[in-house]
């Protein structure tokens, strides 16, 4: 006999299994500004941010998806005159963010919350609601079907043309259990080339890529390749 969210075999069904998020926002809350001190330098990601600054027209709106503490992206953009939203699931995270950019909105939000007609996008203003999204090492946290659907949502949240900076670290796993500063979260990644077709596959044209070989200052934590890949919306 199945019951509730859970099969005869007591795994979780289908659809709570995609969206079980058990233990990955509490660990955000207890790392807080850590995060910052093990992952110091952002070359790549500052890189992204420029790339957007330099592409928008002043005012314009972005969506900064993972926010994280609101540094370095959040920071970044609204000082540059970007209207900047910025959502993490952390509600610790979310916090720290408020207090480091004020002049930047934020919300806590899930991202499988921002599909057409979910609460979540209805929230942020609805499809077509924003001229670039900022990506960086969020999508990682999700499985690989939801990194899908998440990327089908941004398409919708973005102007025809918008612009994606999406981030991700190189690594061929799904929902995989990794020690990240003294806690246990669950990561998803993709070899460069299956990266390249799942991003072009949500209809979105790789404007630039760029890579990083990056070593954390956190001993928990392996060094790791960064891909860097700036899109545009595709109509």
């Amino acid at each position: 006999m199945t019951t509730g969210r859970y099969d005869e075999t007591g795994v979780p069904r289908t659809e709570d299994r995609r969206r079980d998020r058990t233990g990955q926002a509490e660990a955000f809350d207890a790392i807080g500004d850590r995060y910052d001190e093990a992952f110091p330098h952002k070359e790549g990601q500052l890189a992204a941010g420029r790339w957007l600054i330099e592409s928008l027209p002043a005012g314009a709106r972005v969506l900064d998806l993972g926010c994280g503490t609101g540094l370095p992206t959040a920071g970044q953009l609204a000082a540059a005159g970007l209207d900047v939203t910025g959502v993490d699931l952390s509600a610790g995270m979310v916090e720290l963010a408020r207090r480091q950019v004020p002049q930047a909105t934020f919300h806590r939000l899930d991202i499988a919350d921002l599909a057409p007609g979910a609460a979540g996008a209805a929230a942020l203003g609805g499809t077509g609601r924003y001229d670039a999204v900022a990506a960086f090492f969020s999508l990682l946290m999700l499985p690989r079907a939801e990194i899908t659907e998440a990327l089908t949502a941004i398409h919708d949240l973005l102007v025809p043309g918008g612009l994606l900076a999406l981030s991700m670290v190189e690594a061929d796993v799904d929902d995989v259990v990794i020690p990240f500063l003294g806690n246990a979260i669950r990561v998803s990644g993709y070899l460069r080339d299956d990266l390249r077709r799942v991003v072009r596959g949500a209809g979105f044209e790789i404007v630039e890529e760029t890579s990083y070989a990056y070593a954390p200052a956190s001993t928990d934590v392996p060094p790791e390749e960064q891909l860097f890949l700036n899109c545009r919306r595709l109509a």
